[in-house]
């Protein structure tokens, strides 16, 4: 074929290491890309909107342009009429796997707020197919996948919460998303029963982590002294200890 391109120098100017095999560069106008280096190939994806750059029925995404279709149909009183035929659902499974293959590449790179992003919009499109899909398989089919989003997800929060010092929020916002995976209504799906007791775990010792790096507050300081003063069984020390923890307390310390 005249038109075809030999890419071997291109792959032989970055060699393929598994532990090293996501870049970003910059595209020809400027915009920022990412880039990753399998064993065969060199993948590419656009950092906003739809990873691939298309843009189905002129609209940044599929979920886009159903739910533009969505909100005419409400607009028309028909929204009890509005479903996912078989082969929408299909087109939107397919988008879904596009954003997952970014943000696993995103939570790599360490861009916190775009995983929590590309998370967020899959989260989203789980609950779309839940609520307008056609088929009931349909509505089902994404949902073994909730727990290990939802995971992806609170972790992006969490890390942009601690990007600010801020452990209060991330140990909330890991504790919220624990209590989300234990709420989940049960599906009958090895997949999903794995990824909720997989994900459970990684939360669980994500909050363990945090918990150990967060600065000790002054009345925890007194708190750790007064313990040890008890065991050690110096009474005088207690009682001026409990005074100091009074007063800390008071002052919000």
């Amino acid at each position: 074929m005249n038109d075809s391109v030999d890419l071997r120098r291109l792959l032989e100017a970055w060699p393929y290491d598994p532990e090293n095999d996501a870049r970003m560069v910059l595209g020809e106008d400027g915009r920022r890309l990412m880039q990753v280096r399998t064993p065969v190939g060199i993948e590419q994806y656009e950092m906003d909107g739809r990873p691939d750059g298309l843009r189905p029925h002129g609209a940044e995404s599929f979920l886009e342009y159903h739910h533009a279709r969505l909100e005419q149909a409400r607009s028309l009183g028909q929204e009890e009429s509005f479903t996912l035929a078989p082969a929408e659902c299909a087109e939107l499974f397919h988008e879904s796997t596009l954003y997952y293959f970014r943000y696993v590449r995103l939570f790599q790179l360490r861009d916190w707020q775009r995983t929590l992003r590309d998370t967020a919009r899959n989260l989203r499109v789980f609950d779309f197919l839940k609520r307008y899909a056609d088929r009931e398989e349909d509505q089902r089919f994404l949902e073994k996948w909730r727990p290990y989003v939802l995971r992806v997800n609170s972790t992006a929060s969490a890390m942009l919460a601690l990007d600010k010092k801020d452990f209060v929020d991330a140990l909330r916002i890991v504790s919220k998303a624990i209590e989300t995976l234990e709420a989940l209504e049960d599906v009958e799906d090895e997949t999903f029963t794995f990824e909720r007791e997989r994900s459970l775990m990684a939360l669980k010792e994500l909050g363990a982590q945090i918990g150990r790096e967060r600065p000790v507050t002054r009345v925890e300081n007194l708190e750790r002294q007064l313990r040890r003063a008890i065991e050690l069984q110096e009474f005088e020390r207690a009682a001026e200890l409990r005074d100091k923890i009074k007063a800390a307390k008071s002052n919000n310390e």
